[in-house]
């Protein structure tokens, strides 16, 4: 990919501040944190959404750029956009994960995390190497400056090292100041060069190569320090 088309596809809009930004970060994670907070065994998805949906709006972040998910147990298959399955009840020991696409004033959030309820060891597990995966990308990005392609290679090969499917459907993508798409709308592991600090959401869905779940992690691509 040229120059040019990389500058393209990192294009910002006039509203970008890069501190704003990062503290749009900040709180889509602690709102994450807040939601999960608030998820017991025994509740409904359905419940759980309207929870959250309240947490945003009690933050000031209810409109999205995109859809809110919450995904219990079985329904954590599922790929974004699709429909959960209705009237599913989070368990003792299941799992269970958030993404938010939050607005906050000018600037885009994005957020995804992993949490499991009792003791389930493969649950636990996949809440650990989701994150572990994560790293791992995010170390290779830093030390060899993968393109964004190369980084789901990557991803997909640790990933059956650990003993999960990389779920390819979760792709990264864009943000900006709202709305990115008009900016750029294609996933990170389309994207044939190295992609820049603060612009780029590495996601990473992992399965269980035989049990019907699997865990979900996403942030921005950061440089050390940040």
């Amino acid at each position: 990919m040229s120059t040019d088309e990389k500058s393209r596809a990192e294009a910002v809009g006039a509203n970008f501040d890069r501190e704003m930004f990062l503290h749009v970060r900040e709180r889509t994670r602690k709102v994450i944190n807040d939601i999960a907070a608030g998820i017991r065994p025994g509740m409904l998805e359905e419940e759980a959404v309207a929870m959250a949906k309240q947490r945003l709006r009690d933050a000031e972040m209810l409109r999205g750029w995109h859809g809110l998910h919450v995904r219990f147990g079985p329904n954590t298959l599922k790929n974004f956009g699709q429909p959960s399955e209705p009237g599913v009840v989070l368990r003792d020991n299941d799992i269970f994960f958030i993404d938010i696409g939050p607005v906050w004033q000018k600037w885009e959030g994005d957020g995804g995390d992993t949490f499991v309820v009792g003791n389930d060891p493969e649950m636990l597990r996949a809440q650990r190497d989701v994150r572990e995966l994560f790293r791992r990308v995010r170390a290779v990005w830093l030390a060899e400056g993968l393109s964004g392609t190369a980084l789901y290679d990557f991803a997909a090969a640790e990933a059956r090292t650990m003993g999960w499917e990389l779920n390819l459907d979760m792709s990264g993508h864009r943000l900006a100041d709202f709305p990115h798409a008009v900016l750029h709308k294609g996933a990170l592991a389309q994207a044939a060069f190295t992609p820049s600090p603060g612009l780029w959401v590495l996601e990473i869905q992992i399965r269980h190569p035989d049990r019907p779940f699997s865990a979900f992690y996403e942030d921005l691509l950061l440089a050390e320090g940040e």
